[in-house]
């Protein structure tokens, strides 16, 4: 069986906040919190649990990841609901810009299976945060990540069937309509990587953070900088997140991570195709093998350079259905 994520220990997070400094949510003891105001979360739920600041603050059991946009934390609510709480470190907007778009996104998220679901949120002086529903396999960075250090490593029709769940959500979001909503993009995600691609129990897979980085800006520091899987392509287009999602394709398929190899796998194409080359990092041979070839062919289109020349999701989504047994 597939080894579940875990949640990492706790860190010290220092930059967070205008004026002061601000820690991971799981480092504040109950001390502090008895001195909070107790400010209740706003519910995107039509029947959510009322939930307050100070239960998140007291739930919170360690972060499970980092980057220069804010951090993420497991919380233990009560009655055990498991929620994930990400907090943002320098946010774009102000609060009613924040409160309404966050409610906008969580509307969509709710209409699509392949999305993770918005469940509440806060802004106050001090935090800016966002509840979502918790995925006890973590995301699919985690599960490569522990494959290639020896842990149970994913399949082929496990990679397969991730890539169409991920590309499903991909084009509910590029189906948007209208388009944009105010100064908020609506028909793009913005940060398409494998860390964002949460895993349920029986491996399917919904994106998270969709419309995330037209809230929060990056704040730059030597301690949280993105490792490999880093969405490459920033432009707020979805045409970048083709190309994004392009690059998590060549991660599921060979490990590769970084945009620069991307040239190097064109080259050497026909030699993996005859299998004079080695690339595919799981074990695969006959019809398995010629169906991982198929989306290695759609993952170098992804990942083209000229944008105009990246298919569309719609003509992504032909492509994988086009493969046997590609969808459930």
């Amino acid at each position: 069986m597939l080894t579940r994520a875990f949640t990492k220990p706790k860190k010290s997070f220092k930059g967070y906040g205008e004026h002061s400094r601000s820690w991971s949510i799981s480092e504040y003891d109950d001390g502090i919190v008895g001195l909070m105001d107790d400010i209740p979360l706003i519910s995107c739920e039509n029947h959510g649990l009322p939930l307050t600041l100070k239960e998140v603050l007291r739930t919170s059991v360690g972060v499970m990841g980092a980057n220069n946009r804010g951090f993420t934390e497991k919380l233990v609510l009560s009655k055990g609901r498991l929620c994930a709480l990400k907090r943002f470190r320098k946010v774009l907007v102000g609060k009613s810009e924040f409160g309404r778009t966050v409610e906008r996104l969580a509307q969509v998220c709710r209409k699509c299976d392949y999305l993770v679901p918005i469940t509440a949120y806060l802004y106050t002086k001090r935090f800016k945060l966002v509840l979502c529903d918790y995925y006890p396999m973590g995301s699919l960075a985690d599960l490569l990540e522990g494959g290639r250090r020896g842990q149970t490593a994913l399949n082929w029709n496990e990679r397969l069937m991730i890539i169409v769940y991920a590309a499903r959500a991909i084009a509910f979001i590029h189906a948007q309509s209208p388009p944009s909503d105010k100064n908020m993009k609506m028909n793009v995600h913005g940060n398409i990587k494998s860390s964002n691609i949460m895993i349920n129990i029986d491996l399917t897979a919904r994106l998270s953070d969709y419309g995330f980085v037209q809230l929060a800006d990056c704040v730059e520091d030597s301690d949280h900088k993105e490792g490999p899987g880093t969405s490459y392509c920033e432009n707020l287009s979805q045409k970048s997140d083709i190309f994004n999602y392009g690059l998590v394709l060549l991660d599921l398929l060979g490990g590769v991570r970084e945009p620069g190899f991307i040239e190097c796998i064109v080259e050497t194409k026909e030699s993996i195709k005859l299998g004079k080359s080695t690339f595919f990092e799981f074990d695969v041979q006959g019809r398995e093998r010629r169906q991982a070839l198929k989306v290695l062919d759609i993952a170098l289109a992804c990942t083209n350079r000229l944008a105009e020349a990246r298919p569309s999701i719609e003509q992504i989504l032909l492509n994988l259905g086009d493969i046997p047994n590609s969808t459930k």
